[in-house]
């Protein structure tokens, strides 16, 4: 059975992070990084892209293999051979340029092609007027993560890192900084100019990594992590080079980390973010990834709708298990469990549940690994004006109950106790009721007993028969 469409809102085995969102012409691409499955270092793969019409953002097509590794052919290339965050452009020439940098090099290199789609090709390294490359003297600032702005025909290029780890790497790390590019674009007009000076407060908002740049109306809106780690934040000035003023927090995976961990909202894997602002057809959305099978190098691109105040600041996002539908799930069909926006275990912090891939019915599956007792998972949201059966499929060794709640945003939850007494390799289906209700809700499991058992999906039925 086909999945309902949510977060993640590529195919369960999809791991693209870093994910940039850009429209050109009547379809919007992801361009980002590409993990593995079960990786040992973050973005082993080549660049793929997909894309979807602006106007259903359901609607995902695999565009192909966009660039390899092994098309890299600069001689500087001082580090690893895995190609980190990119972005892309369109230039005034009518071109699509592909800026990244090779893991810990600390050179920018570009890529292009006459399509969105590819295939990219190599171009050269990011360099200055005299051509010297950017990353080739010790006195070069530490860069990575390269964010493009083509403005009015102007070329803005942002890089650089908050961390000061990362002078390992034998540049310093200085923060955040832009240069302008010629019409080339790959030539630097401008020495590079400091916009977020380095500061490594892990209290704080400070510019950690992963710049990407828009601009809306006459603002230019700058989404950053956090050196707090508490996910993407964004800042805004009325010039692409300067001034950038710090406004919050934009979207987060984790945000349970902002209330002590106590709170039951989110506890997905705390590590990097990285992502991007885009309009589409009118409405704005983030973009984000999310983290998977226990380890920092499987990671998953997700996103939500972003309103936009009346004077252009915009609000924070829930994370969701909605995604781009823009609306609550209303639909009967098979909901796997790796669609939870909150991953919770209060005992074992550093042994809870997991989202991770499996083969379900002939389908790369994201489902819900090591629920023990006092773990909990939710998806939000669903909205049934009438009862409705779900089965919930499962697996395990265990014994006690599940508690499912259905909560409101304002409403006391809905809560079912479900008996649990699960010996099985197999999955098997345990009945539970939905309640109808006229408001949005989430649908929360949570465990409490002995044992762990594994989540496959939610089930959601017209009835039981």
């Amino acid at each position: 059975m086909i999945p309902v469409f949510g977060n993640p809102i590529l195919p369960a085995d999809e791991y693209i992070p870093d994910p940039e969102a850009h429209v050109f012409g009547d379809r919007v691409y992801i361009y980002g990084s590409h993990d593995e499955f079960n990786g040992n270092m973050y973005c082993e793969n080549d660049y793929v892209t997909w894309s979807a019409p602006v106007t259903d953002l359901t609607d995902w097509r695999y565009e192909g293999v966009i660039y390899r590794k092994d098309q890299h052919a600069s001689p500087l290339n001082k580090g690893k051979p895995y190609m980190y965050a990119p972005d892309v452009a369109r230039g005034p020439d009518g071109r699509y340029y592909l800026y990244y940098s090779m893991a810990d090099s600390g050179v920018l290199s570009v890529a292009v092609s006459d399509n969105p789609t590819g295939p990219f090709d190599y171009y050269g390294d990011v360099k200055d007027k005299n051509g010297k490359v950017y990353g080739d003297s010790p006195d070069d600032y530490f860069e990575f993560d390269p964010a493009v702005l083509v403005d009015d025909n102007r070329i803005y290029l942002y890089s650089g890192s908050g961390q000061k780890a990362n002078e390992k790497n034998g540049h310093p790390v200085v923060g955040l900084f832009v240069r302008e590019l010629g019409a080339d674009m790959i030539t630097a007009k401008t020495d590079p100019n400091i916009i977020m000076p380095a500061d490594d407060d892990r209290f704080s908002p400070n510019f950690f990594e992963a710049a990407s740049v828009r601009r809306f109306d006459e603002n230019y809106v700058l989404v950053y992590m956090s050196t707090d780690l508490t996910g993407l934040h964004y800042a805004v000035s009325s010039y692409p080079d300067k001034g950038f003023v710090h406004q919050g927090l934009l979207h987060s995976t984790s945000p349970n980390l902002l209330n002590n961990g106590l709170s039951s909202d989110d506890a997905h894997l705390i590590e990097n973010n990285h992502g991007s602002l885009e309009k589409i057809n009118g409405s704005y959305f983030i973009f984000n990834h999310r983290h998977t099978n226990q380890n920092h190098f499987s990671r998953q691109v997700v996103a939500d709708k972003v309103e936009r105040r009346s004077d252009g600041s915009f609000c924070e996002t829930e994370f969701t298990s909605n995604g781009l539908r823009q609306a609550p799930f209303d639909e009967t069909g098979f909901y796997p469990a790796g669609m939870a926006c909150n991953l919770v275990n209060y005992k074992v912090p550093d042994n809870g549940p997991y989202v991770t891939q499996e083969t379900v019915m002939g389908m790369p599956t994201s489902i819900v690994k090591n629920l023990t007792d006092g773990a909990l998972i939710t998806l939000k949201y669903f909205q049934f004006n009438e009862d409705k059966a779900m089965k919930l499929i499962v697996r395990g060794n265990a014994t006690g109950e599940l508690m499912v709640s259905q909560s409101t945003k304002d409403g006391q939850p809905i809560q079912t106790i479900v008996p649990l007494d699960v010996y099985s390799e197999e999955w098997i289906d345990l009945d539970c009721l939905l309640a109808g209700l006229n408001d949005p809700y989430g649908v929360t499991i949570e465990f409490a007993g002995e044992g762990a058992i594994d989540c496959q999906s939610l089930m959601i039925c017209a009835s039981f028969h």
